[in-house]
């Protein structure tokens, strides 16, 4: 019993072949393209929820920092300063302590983003196991 791509000229076999490689890289390319765009229509969302998030939490915190300088600049009052130096020294005192925050909430959110979260994992594995199947036809 004979096999019928064995009677098949060389060049219908490569033929066959380049067009089977053919297709395959053109359904990574739209399964890539698929996962690319998956993960971007995930972080816009992530992101306009974060935008509108900071827009209530930068007012909220704007009047919160502003009793906290009007409530040091009180207890530098009662302890005998007088009004612009205790004003002075309570807005300096709480702009410093917000700023380093700030700045350790910028590292820390920087570093997340250079993480691997962006990875394409299904499109690495199918390219993976399509490799091997070419090893194997081959």
């Amino acid at each position: 019993m004979s096999n019928t791509a064995d009677n098949r000229p060389l060049s219908e076999l490569v033929t066959g072949l380049v067009a089977d490689v053919s297709g395959l890289f053109r359904k990574e390319i739209n399964l890539a393209k698929a996962e690319a765009s998956e993960k971007v229509t995930r972080a816009m969302t992530g992101v306009e929820m974060l935008a509108a998030g900071l827009v209530f939490a930068i007012g909220a915190i704007g009047v919160l920092l502003a009793a906290v300088v009007n409530g040091l600049s009180a207890l530098l009052l009662s302890m005998g300063f007088a009004e612009r130096n205790a004003d002075a020294i309570a807005a300096v005192v709480v702009g410093v302590i917000v700023a380093l925050i700030g700045w350790g909430m910028i590292s820390r959110g920087l570093s997340v983003l250079k993480g691997n979260t962006m990875n394409m994992d299904r499109t690495a594995t199918s390219l993976r196991r399509d490799a091997q199947v070419l090893k194997e036809r081959t």
